[in-house]
């Protein structure tokens, strides 16, 4: 399995349920307001094809490849998702 992060940045808040929704498709931990680690068989590209409709031309929509190691300070249970589920 890969894992992503997956943070946009919507000009327009129409798109943000749909977005929301299609990560609860895969494993998640939400990171932040608008950003999520997910776990997943695709690619980046095909994580992109799959996030793409849901943005306008002027939004922002970035695929991150995310592995170990990592730092960082948060939620328990999002520390137990990165542990549980970043590739080394």
């Amino acid at each position: 399995m890969a894992a992503f992060i997956v943070t946009y940045d919507l000009n327009k808040e129409t798109g943000r349920p749909k977005i929301v929704d299609e990560v609860k498709n895969t494993s998640w931990a939400r990171l932040s307001e608008s950003s999520y680690a997910i776990s997943t068989n695709e690619t980046a590209d095909q994580v992109y094809a799959r996030f793409r409709p849901y943005i306008d031309d002027n939004d922002n929509l970035y695929i991150v490849s995310l592995r170990r190691p990592y730092m960082g300070w948060g939620k328990k249970d999002v520390n137990d998702w990165l542990g549980q589920n970043l590739p080394q």
